[in-house]
């Protein structure tokens, strides 16, 4: 004879089974980001990027472009946020991705910073002088466009590869003279330092972190690819319609805090360092409508002079994808 008591726990049985199944059926996937401080870190902090995707996301923090140009080529990486540089440096050794949407646009939230005491007041007072770096970065291509506009040759600084923890740590030992960095390293800097000179300033070289694929996966994967572009678009548009409102003790700031460490008495100012576009401005003529093909180009040329790169392509159009910034505004 079945007991009430069997039945019951059958059915429990399966609805556990059920669970698990729908469970192990949920799709995951990382995405890199650099944690910098942007509306994107705070919809993450909130599980918005999941909500909206329904795909289980693991977001893995990276401390350079080179980081996650490494990790795009060996596969353990399908998404990633990538600056400029390190966009045209991967592109130009062959990685599989593409440039599907823009992140940010670099203002004055990287800069270069003089250690107090250290003698530097403009770009040309670094000659002889120890400057710290992550190499490949955005941050690194602003320096070196600010180390060619002062008339100095590249030999003339002493450029160290550090990636922002080994920045705040060589700063606090007095071990470099300067860095070009961005937040949370930026901030701690400018405890005792100052600004020289800010990403925009540089003449010539202007820099923005934008989004990368893995070719195939997004292919494969075309409605993902679009809801996360709407959830960014989102997350954008919260701060651009009301950025005065994002405060130290607002929820949105208490999740980028949470999310990149940055304490969240400097986040509003740090937000302001950059742009935020909404998708329609990313798939305009001066994104990925043709504008950022003619920007990786540029890039490229820069790095090949200064012999970061051992070759330069001709058109790098293969390596942008707007298909899927136009699938989400419709």
């Amino acid at each position: 004879m079945v007991t009430r008591r069997a039945l019951i726990g059958a059915f429990a049985a399966v609805v556990i089974a059920g669970t698990s199944a729908t469970a192990a059926l949920a799709e995951k996937i990382v995405i890199g980001t650099f944690g910098t401080p942007t509306p994107l870190e705070a919809a993450v902090a909130s599980g918005a990027f999941e909500k909206a995707t329904g795909w289980e996301i693991e977001w893995r923090k990276f401390g350079s472009g080179a980081d996650v140009i490494a990790a795009m080529a060996s596969g353990d990486l399908k998404i990633a946020e990538l600056g400029s540089s390190p966009l045209a440096i991967g592109a130009s050794q062959g990685v599989d991705f593409q440039l599907f949407g823009i992140s940010d646009i670099i203002g004055d939230s990287e800069s270069l910073i003089a250690r107090n005491g250290s003698g530097i007041n403009s770009a040309a007072d670094l000659k002889g002088k120890k400057v710290g770096v992550p190499l490949g970065s955005t941050s690194h291509y602003s320096l070196m466009g600010a180390i060619k506009n002062a008339g100095l040759a590249p030999g003339d600084v002493e450029v160290i590869g550090m990636n922002p923890d080994q920045i705040s740590a060589a700063w606090d030992q007095g071990q470099i003279d300067a860095t070009f960095i961005w937040e949370p390293a930026k901030g701690k800097a400018l405890k005792t330092g100052k600004i020289i000179v800010a990403a925009n300033q540089v003449q010539g070289a202007p820099t923005f972190d934008g989004w990368v694929v893995n070719t195939a996966f997004g292919k494969a994967h075309p409605d993902f690819m679009v809801k996360f572009l709407k959830a960014l678009d989102a997350a954008n548009a919260a701060y651009n319609s009301s950025p005065a409102a994002w405060t130290p003790d607002s929820e949105p700031v208490k999740g980028i805090t949470a999310r990149t460490g940055s304490p969240s008495t400097d986040v509003p100012e740090a937000l302001k360092g950059y742009a935020f576009p909404s998708i329609k401005e990313m798939a305009s003529a001066e994104w990925l409508g043709g504008g950022v093909q003619k920007n990786m180009a540029t890039t490229a040329k820069f790095l090949l002079d200064n012999k970061r790169i051992d070759a330069a392509l001709d058109d790098y159009s293969n390596y942008v994808n707007a298909d899927y910034l136009a699938a989400a505004m419709k």
